[in-house]
């Protein structure tokens, strides 16, 4: 689902036990974004993904893989000393050592759920739009998909301010 203009593709990878994830699907779908998910135990990760997550992640691997999973303290692992390679062979074959859940965009990324953090993945338009005092005045919300988006926002700001 798409609105006007605004064209998104937001990737997001979980695995089904994780509550964070529950927490990123129930709030894109909230405010009508759309993503595709990738269960990190169902789906193959290919290489160029791995890739791309890797060059991402601003503090390298400390964003993505949890150096506490057990496969990596048990068999004294220095994901490290891996070579890009290695390491991209290492995690499609031990999937469970990503964190998760991880949300990426053509310019964003992020690493598990932040209610304020996530806030960056409502595209910039739709932001501006959920701005408008009135509802009236803003000939953009004739189109009952933003005034929806509008209601959602607000609702979604109502909400953070009550916490």
């Amino acid at each position: 689902m798409c609105h006007k203009g605004v064209d998104i593709m937001i990737r997001i990878y979980t695995a089904p036990s994780c509550a964070s994830c529950r927490k990123v699907k129930a709030w894109l779908k909230e405010h009508s974004i759309p993503f595709i998910e990738k269960n990190i135990f169902s789906t193959l990760l290919r290489e160029s993904e791995l890739k791309e997550l890797l060059e991402r992640s601003e503090n390298g691997t400390d964003d993505i893989i949890s150096k506490r999973s057990k496969i990596i303290k048990e068999n004294k692992i220095d994901i490290d000393a891996m070579t890009t390679n290695d390491l991209i062979k290492f995690i499609q074959e031990n999937p469970s050592i990503l964190k998760r859940p991880i949300i990426i965009d053509e310019r964003r990324f992020q690493v598990g759920y932040n209610a304020e953090e996530i806030r960056v993945f409502i595209p910039k338009e739709l932001r501006k739009l959920a701005e408008c005092d009135q509802i009236d005045g803003c000939p953009q919300f004739k189109d009952k998909d933003y005034l929806s988006f509008k209601e959602a926002y607000q609702n979604d700001q109502k909400n953070q301010t009550e916490v």
